[in-house]
């Protein structure tokens, strides 16, 4: 199966490298130092897991990269308008895809609900296969992505049509990315996934992020767990009110959030810290506004969206 990996940073990247070590066609778009880096010394991952490096075949033109069956967008949200003709470009270019359909099946792996309905807009719902990601990566230098702990997972399932039953591209994907080691989960409908990731990464960057703290020293707080576990739910409140079906309860966020290392650091506050810009529009802030329409009150998330909305482009842009 053909690859083409839209956005070569910590998730692209890593998914990437484990695929061309698996053995498939693996194509990357890339940019600035870190292509070059690619092409000059391939990519190399680090993780507790065990340290390799790949060579790769990493372009800057998705027109350089030739017909492809699945193109994986690992983008940042704020990212995915600028580089939406590079996949259009990549979906028209494909000629009996793998995966089937018009053309190349577009993954998209974004934090937050709102990538899937951005991307079909370009290209077409039958096209996208809406996906999320578990795992801590980032780039560590040019050409080398560094993994945090050894979790990775990615759930894949179809956003729009048919969502009754796991669909047979899903499923064929599924497995395709299951031999090649990567640990993956089939759903019939990526919509509560999507929902259920949101409810614990818009609390818990938020408030890591608000408080310029890991999560250890949160903790130690009197009331955090209690304005976290509401934050969850003012979350999943409002995936309920737009007929969407979740099986996390607040509950078990809040457990799992017990059981991050202390010293856990969400990429947002990292970001903060780097003066990059942040994915705040797109985890707290879509829930604020959709719960705003929906007449769902999120007061906790609507507080953390207004606290770092300020800081939303970062030092970098002034």
């Amino acid at each position: 199966m053909r690859f083409a990996i839209v956005g070569s940073g910590g998730v692209g990247g890593y998914y990437g490298a484990r695929l061309v070590r698996a053995g498939h066609d693996v194509r990357f778009l890339a940019r600035g130092a870190h292509l070059s880096a690619m092409r000059e010394r391939g990519l190399t991952i680090l993780s507790a897991e065990g340290d390799f490096t790949v060579p790769v075949r990493a372009e800057e033109d998705a027109a350089r990269l030739g017909p492809v069956d699945v193109v994986v967008l690992a983008v940042k949200n704020y990212d995915v308008a600028s580089v939406l003709p590079q996949v259009k470009a990549l979906v028209a270019a494909s000629e009996r895809p793998a995966l089937g359909g018009p053309g190349a099946a577009v993954v998209t792996l974004q934090n937050g609900v709102d990538s899937p309905s951005e991307v079909a807009a370009a290209v077409g719902e039958p096209t996208v296969i809406g996906g999320t990601t578990y795992m801590s990566t980032a780039i560590h230098e040019p050409g080398v992505i560094r993994q945090v702990g050894t979790l990775h997972r990615i759930v894949l399932g179809e956003a729009f049509g048919d969502t009754s039953r796991v669909s047979e591209r899903v499923r064929t994907l599924k497995d395709e990315l299951a031999r090649a080691g990567l640990n993956v989960e089939a759903v019939a409908d990526i919509r509560g996934p999507l929902w259920e990731k949101l409810a614990f990464l818009a609390s818990m960057s938020g408030f890591c992020t608000a408080g310029r703290s890991a999560v250890g020293v949160l903790r130690e707080g009197p009331f955090f767990r209690e304005m976290f576990r509401e934050a969850v739910t003012e979350v999943l409140r409002v995936a309920a009110a737009e007929g969407v079906v979740t099986t996390t309860r607040a509950e078990d966020v809040v457990r799992f959030m017990e059981d991050l290392p202390r010293e856990m650091r969400p990429s947002m506050m990292v970001d903060f810290d780097a003066g990059k810009t942040l994915e705040v529009e797109y985890l707290q802030g879509t829930v604020a506004r959709r719960g705003h329409a929906l007449g769902i009150p999120t007061p906790v998330m609507s507080t953390l969206y207004s606290v770092l909305i300020p800081h939303a482009r970062g030092t970098r842009q002034g």
